[in-house]
């Protein structure tokens, strides 16, 4: 195995110009993340800087670069709030152990090899969820948009609205929409030359600097220069508990953000990217970052995106793109304080607006009542609630709503059998046994896989039957029972059995046989009742009703 995955230099130009152009774009949202989750602009960039650069190198999708993005965000500004609120003091220190601690969570679901589940999360779940941190990270930018302040939440910042329309800064809603229109409507052939967010930044900064500095808008202010000092972690035992369920998110939603945007980089450069690196990778990149109070981060789709139609495909992109953003720190962090915190609410709009899934919205009229309700369940969830409890509730639903759709198909492949009228899949002689036998034996056909779910609505099918004397349990066709099915058979046999009918089982001779042996569902059958085929159960059924 490469110690770098997907590394080789025979398209040194094209990943040199994709790192550079992926950084100029990473840049104002490193920023502007930094300031949405309340540790700062400075934390964004060493977000950028260290999950960029290590990612790149661990990981396992050569074309991604990685860096705080939108979701990872909306978690990280709760976790700050919430452990700054608790202890002003050591708050920081709390939630950048946080972030390490969600970096080695990943880690470990990449040991684990946990990545190839990502595949099995439902589309309207991760439509829903990513919908809603759309709309959280839109909600989080109004009151800054007005010329307030940000707010901790999506609830704290719908109940400021109000406040902040009575005392609008007039001036400030001029510049966001300033910002809004250039990251909006700048023309393709001068996108492509300059990122509309780097143009929005640079022309919203000198506006407030030379036309509306005496307004009293806010900006990023003084900056940390230099490299970042070394974070000790700090884990309070009382405190425990809450920070490894915080961590536990950080680290569910690093790999769901991550992953799906691996899913993109295959998609348009062609490739297959190696699920559980790319979590380890993600998961060193994380744990250095909050080692040293960076921002959490993960696969960023639109500066992957960037990076690869600017020519980039392996990890030196992605590597070159954190340290370019370094460099930039090193070299430019004074100017960047004059930058207002109005322009990058205005650019972070456009992010969350981006996230949303309009498609999806947009089809949910006409696409599946169920998947529209569990899509908008796990929107509502995620704004109104938080996170993990969206994602868990939007699986659980699609999963009932999976398990109901099956056992209805398995309900479907049940038949209950008296001759040829009640199926035409009969051969001649089995139809003639039924028929010589007046309706005496039934026989109960069951085909495919049999799950609980089907359980007990084949006992009431069953149940219903009372006109018959000899029950045929033809199994011969299922190739898996589990548990709660195999039970199921046996409180059939035995409900035949209470009501004195006699039972004859076609078990075929495979894995279905020695599970109802394990599971001693056949115990109370007579071993001359139990044959291979359908055809000698039934001849074994005819002769007990007949004698």
């Amino acid at each position: 195995m490469n110690l770098i995955h997907g590394l080789h230099f025979n398209n040194i130009r094209g990943d040199i110009f994709g790192g550079l152009t992926a950084a100029v774009v990473a840049l104002p949202l490193a920023l502007a993340f930094g300031v949405s989750s309340g540790a700062g602009p400075i934390a964004g960039l060493y977000g950028a800087i260290f999950v960029g650069l290590f990612a790149a190198l661990f990981g396992g999708t050569p074309s991604q670069v990685s860096g705080p993005t939108g979701p990872m965000t909306v978690v990280m500004a709760g976790i700050f709030t919430h452990y700054v609120a608790l202890d002003p003091v050591q708050g920081p220190a709390l939630a950048f152990t946080v972030v390490m601690m969600g970096g080695a969570f990943q880690i470990l679901f990449g040991v684990l090899k946990i990545g190839r589940y990502i595949n099995y999360m439902p589309q309207p779940v991760i439509s829903g969820f990513m919908s809603g941190i759309g709309v959280i990270i839109i909600l989080l930018q109004l009151g800054v948009l007005l010329g307030g302040d940000s707010s901790s939440g999506p609830l704290s910042a719908l109940q400021s609205l109000p406040d902040a329309m009575r005392n609008v800064v007039w001036e400030a809603v001029l510049i966001g929409i300033i910002t809004i229109a250039i990251v909006y409507l700048t023309p393709a052939f001068i996108s492509r030359v300059v990122p509309p967010p780097l143009l929005a930044l640079f022309f919203g900064t000198l506006l407030v600097a030379f036309v509306f500095n005496a307004h009293g808008l806010t900006i990023l202010g003084e900056m940390p220069t230099g490299l970042p000092s070394f974070q000790i972690p700090t884990i309070p035992m009382d405190l425990l508990p809450g920070m490894v369920n915080s961590a536990v998110i950080l680290a569910l939603l690093g790999t769901i953000d991550s992953l799906l945007t691996s899913l993109v980089a295959d998609n348009i450069t062609r490739s297959h990217h190696n699920s559980n690196r790319e979590l380890i990778g993600q998961g060193i990149g994380n744990t250095i970052s909050g080692l040293f109070g960076g921002l959490p981060g993960a696969g960023a789709t639109m500066r992957t995106m960037v990076n690869v139609r600017a020519g980039g495909q392996t990890p030196i992109s992605g590597a070159l793109h954190a340290l370019v953003l370094l460099s930039i720190l090193l070299g430019l962090g004074s100017v960047a304080s004059y930058i207002p915190h109005v322009v990058l609410a205005g650019i972070l709009i456009k992010v969350g607006t981006d996230i949303i899934d309009w498609g999806y919205l947009k089809r949910s009229l006409r696409s599946s009542r169920s998947g529209v309700v569990i899509m908008y369940a796990v929107l509502g969830l995620t704004v109104f609630v938080d996170l993990l409890t969206a994602v868990g509730v939007g699986v659980v639903m699609a999963s009932l709503l999976f398990l109901k759709r099956q056992s209805d198909i398995q309900l479907a492949s049940i038949r209950v059998i008296r001759g040829a009228e009640d199926d035409d899949s009969l051969s001649s002689e089995e139809n003639d046994i039924l028929v010589s036998a007046g309706g005496k034996v039934l026989l109960f056909y069951l085909a495919g896989p049999i799950s609980f779910g089907a359980a007990k609505d084949m006992i009431k099918l069953l149940a219903r039957e009372d006109d018959f004397n000899v029950l045929v349990l033809d199994v011969s066709d299922v190739p898996s029972l589990d548990y709660s099915a195999s039970c199921a058979i046996k409180d059939m046999l035995i409900d035949s059995l209470a009501r004195n009918k006699k039972v004859v089982v076609a078990s075929g001779d495979g894995v279905v046989l020695d599970t109802l042996w394990r599971e001693d569902s056949l115990s109370m059958i007579s071993d001359t009742n139990i044959h291979a085929s359908r055809i000698s159960a039934l001849r074994c059924g005819a002769d007990i009703a007949s004698s």
